[in-house]
């Protein structure tokens, strides 16, 4: 069998099993067998594949056939320029995501009297830490997840992209860990201890926090809904609940400039936008996606 024999089967196959982009899928799939960049196929359609290399490639097609995230079979995804790895424990970083990390580095380059500092709220991958570490060295961050095994990941993926230095992990509920950061200057440190600062204040909070209705996850794509763990989607009733959260306790953890910055679903942009207003934020904007969906609350105190 040809390559372009063995990426029309499949795309063929993956169609009659209602995946997306079945001949993209299937191009990516081969090229990921073959260890070879995709557009490099293009140019070996005529050559035959190895017995191995058949076999290997329709064990990946049954994967994806079942609806395991193309992004798990390969083990990587990308965001920002970076390899992220990716696996059963954290989210699958989304494309619109890295407009949050763009708006987030703009925001910290304007920094310039001190080095800027970072709480990302919910790491997962570690994707957007990674990301601004990379776009602003000088900044300082501490990256939180409620979840042990998506904080491996994320120090892997750091180690990975070489910003390991410039991120600090924490497991934390919440914020009730975030004074712990061993990351802390010690003018911060004497402030803590002498309570002139109540709690560790950051210049942004960023965060991607889950925002689907709790019973719209049934109703997901088995790629989501299968593979992404519960806890990084289901935002309770409404989807609301991590931005109620943040509302009523982000405040104390941001610096007078500081601000927040959160992704959310679409049609929310209005409810979350109430849901800040009524704790007495000011909402600077909500900012649209590359396919124009309102994607980005911006707000400070």
């Amino acid at each position: 069998m040809t390559v372009l024999e063995a990426i029309q089967k499949s795309a063929d196959f993956l169609a009659k099993k209602n995946v997306e982009s079945a001949r993209l899928q299937a191009e990516l799939l081969l090229a990921h067998q073959l260890k070879m960049p995709r557009m490099k196929l293009y140019l070996n359609f005529d050559r035959q594949l190895t017995a191995a290399e058949t076999d290997g490639l329709r064990e990946l097609v049954k994967r994806r056939a079942a609806r395991e995230p193309l992004q798990h079979i390969v083990g990587t995804t990308s965001f920002c320029g970076f390899e992220i790895a990716v696996n059963r424990h954290a989210l699958v970083p989304r494309p619109e995501t890295e407009l949050l990390a763009e708006l987030g580095g703009k925001f910290l380059s304007t920094i310039s009297s001190e080095p800027a500092t970072v709480l990302d709220f919910g790491t997962g991958t570690g994707c957007i830490s990674i990301a601004l570490a990379a776009k602003c060295p000088h900044a300082k961050i501490v990256a939180l997840d409620i979840s042990a095994d998506a904080l491996e990941l994320a120090k892997q993926n750091a180690a990975a992209n070489k910003v390991s230095e410039r991120i600090e992990f924490l497991q934390s509920d919440g914020f009730e860990t975030v004074g712990q950061a061993s990351s802390l200057s010690r003018i911060e440190k004497e402030k803590l201890e002498t309570g002139k600062m109540p709690v560790l204040q950051f210049d942004l909070l960023i965060s991607n926090p889950p925002y689907i209705a709790s019973a719209e996850i049934e109703t997901l794509e088995p790629e989501v809904r299968d593979f992404d763990p519960r806890a990084a989607l289901d935002g309770g009733a409404d989807g609301l609940d991590f931005y109620r959260l943040l509302a009523a306790q982000a405040k104390s953890f941001l610096k007078p400039h500081g601000k927040i910055m959160l992704e959310f679903g679409d049609g929310q942009a209005e409810a979350i936008r109430k849901i800040f207003e009524n704790e007495k934020w000011i909402v600077e904007a909500v900012q649209a996606d590359y396919s124009q969906h309102e994607r980005v609350l911006i707000a400070k105190q």
